[in-house]
């Protein structure tokens, strides 16, 4: 990884020592907790560990793509550095540039996870605004999702073709569906990171706007896509919300609305100002913290959320999805009175910074 040469810019706040649990969304941490449990996804990750070569990935962007520096694409080598310095990642990771029109950014690799963005993206966004997507992308290897999101691109590449390994009753078709929901989720954590390495709310919110409807920014309106959101959320009867649901499995990210909404309640919100002041969990908390008190989090967001939505599906199975959220939460506090000592923190996990970088 190239270090860090140039002088970092010192505009920002920076936030020394923060954990990735200060911006990650409790879906997020719910979400992969609940895809660990799985039958089988430890088998099919080790698996995919002896199919995977990081090397062999990493050849085919240096070949056939451009790798950002201090003489190439300067200006995206300051950003990455600075999302770095801003995040106090202790490296940085490689950013390569692709030449394709879909406006893209991903973050991939296991050991020495790099970033890649298409050249669609380039030409979408302004600085700020990609400032905010380098940042997402730091922030998915701050938060160690990138072997997963290794793992999927894996899986789907792959196919029919995993039909050979001997994985007994393994539900490959599971895995997969567990990590795009996992995915989807991981974007929301993600866009809090890009947030927090700009700072600019707004640009956050334009480049959410330009993914939706392209680079024509005079022809959009914060206030009317904020509506068309709230719109969107309410859907129009139970038909609507099942279509809803149904429509984003297809989807490997949350729609856009649905992002520049959470996003601007997370920027209107005392947590943002909070880790802004300085107040934010810290990394060298994270093997103690506990993964019983991640559920509950995770369960009173949940909650929230329900309370907040007007989508008429949602309010058809929130007594039930309710009612197992309060079970969740008891039988974790029963495995954490017989556990004591054994509540391992939910960054002991094989990822994030500290760890594998991945």
């Amino acid at each position: 990884m190239p270090d860090m040469t140039s002088t970092p810019d010192r505009s920002r706040t920076r936030f020394p020592g923060i954990s990735s649990r200060a911006y990650e969304h409790p879906a997020d941490r719910s979400a992969l907790v609940a895809l660990r449990s799985l039958t089988g996804f430890d088998t099919v990750l080790r698996r995919l560990s002896g199919l995977f070569s990081e090397r062999a990935i990493r050849l085919m962007f240096l070949g056939g793509s451009v790798r950002v520096g201090e003489d190439q694409f300067r200006h995206l080598h300051d950003m990455v550095r600075d999302s770095a310095y801003i995040l106090d990642f202790d490296q940085v990771p490689e950013l390569y540039v692709v030449q394709d029109p879909r406006p893209n950014a991903m973050a991939i690799g296991t050991d020495k996870p790099f970033i890649v963005i298409n050249t669609g993206l380039l030409d979408l966004l302004d600085d700020e605004e990609l400032r905010y997507v380098v940042g997402h992308e730091v922030g998915h290897i701050l938060s160690g999702h990138a072997v997963y999101r290794t793992m999927l691109l894996i899986l789907t590449s792959l196919g029919a073709r995993l039909a050979w390994l001997p994985l007994g009753n393994i539900g490959i078709a599971a895995v997969i569906m567990g990590l795009q929901e996992w995915q989807r989720k991981s974007e929301l954590s993600a866009d809090r990171a890009g947030l927090l390495t700009g700072q600019d709310p707004e640009a956050v919110k334009r480049a959410l706007m330009k993914m939706a409807g392209g680079a024509r920014l005079s022809e959009m309106n914060a206030e009317a896509f904020r509506a068309q959101a709230r719109e969107y959320d309410a859907a129009g009867d139970v038909r609507d919300g099942l279509m809803k649901f149904l429509n984003l499995l297809r989807q490997q990210h949350p729609y856009a609305v649905v992002r520049f909404s959470e996003i601007d309640r997370w920027a209107g919100a005392g947590d943002y100002q909070r880790i802004l002041d300085g107040t934010y969990p810290r990394r060298e908390d994270d093997r103690n913290a506990s993964m019983s008190e991640e559920i509950k989090n995770a369960a009173n967001s949940y909650r929230e959320s329900w309370s907040r939505t007007a989508d008429p599906f949602i309010g058809k199975v929130r007594d039930v999805a309710e009612g197992a959220a309060g079970a969740a939460e008891g039988l974790f506090d029963r495995i954490g009175r017989r556990g004591g000592a054994r509540d391992h923190g939910p960054d002991s996990r094989e990822s994030g910074h500290g760890r594998n970088g991945g």
